[in-house]
């Protein structure tokens, strides 16, 4: 049982406020709030999970983007995890694009199959699933457990990411405790560095983001011919061609897009 120390770190940390999580029945663990949106960021580095390569993210979101240090996890399983905490909850195609930018910054030169970005794109609050699992949790396969690390520790994990027994609950408290939330400022600042170079090819994009009006009331530029709106905005997110600024812009829109066409009748 989770003691009252590592709640309140919990809580304070990653898990949804209080007014915004779901009904009861939904598992205490569920990281994605009632609305579709998340606090917790969490990327996995697979086998095998190198801390001196991880370690460019970690040292990285500090340094170059002034960003509190994430909290160090082994999976349980297969990786090494960095969790990364908001004030205020954001969409989960927004927190996704964040993750994939720094992907990109600082482990290009590592197979994507290796990364895991949580959430996913399409998570939801009915697909939990599709976001991490909280931490520390006992990993029901194996038997074995996931953690928090004290980032001297983390090397000695590389090539067994987990733990044999549970580990002490107000240690991992203890851990969490040094752990600074990442306000809204602060994120959105962190994704201005983030924007790759404008390209060429863009530019009929930046129009449609740039006209006044919101992404989604937006029809099609000729560059997407014939895209549904709700593909249009997908594609925008998930090009990397595409300034960070913009994704995000297009990762809102589209979640504004999906919870109108939910309320339509028959939607």
């Amino acid at each position: 049982m989770i003691t009252n120390r590592l709640r309140y770190e919990l809580d304070r940390l990653y898990l949804p406020r209080p007014q915004d999580r779901v009904e009861a029945d939904m598992p205490s663990a569920a990281l994605i709030d009632a609305e579709g949106r998340v606090r917790a960021m969490v990327m996995e580095l697979t086998r095998p999970a190198t801390w001196e390569v991880f370690s460019r993210v970690w040292q990285g979101v500090q340094v170059e983007l002034g960003l509190p240090a994430p909290a160090i996890a082994v999976s349980g399983i297969d990786g090494l995890q960095l969790w990364f905490s908001l004030a205020e909850p954001i969409a989960v195609a927004q927190a996704h694009v964040f993750l994939e930018g720094l992907r990109r910054r600082y482990l290009p030169d590592i197979e994507s199959s290796r990364v895991r970005l949580m959430p996913a794109a399409n998570a939801s609050t009915l697909q939990q699933d599709r976001h991490a699992a909280l931490v520390p949790a006992l990993q029901t396969g194996s038997g074995n457990w996931s953690a928090f690390l004290a980032p001297d520790l983390v090397p000695i994990f590389a090539e067994s990411p987990w733990l044999d027994i549970a580990p002490n609950e107000e240690g991992q408290a203890t851990l969490l405790r040094s752990i600074g939330v990442t306000t809204l400022p602060a994120f959105e600042s962190a994704c201005a560095r983030l924007e790759p170079s404008r390209q060429p090819q863009i530019l009929t994009i930046a129009s449609v983001a740039s006209a006044g009006k919101p992404i989604a009331n937006e029809r099609p530029t000729a560059g997407a011919a014939g895209a549904h709106p709700e593909q249009f905005l997908l594609l925008v997110m998930h090009d990397d061609t595409v300034a960070m600024a913009l994704r995000i812009k297009a990762a809102k829109a589209l979640l504004q897009y999906a919870n109108d066409h939910h309320r339509k009748p028959g939607g």
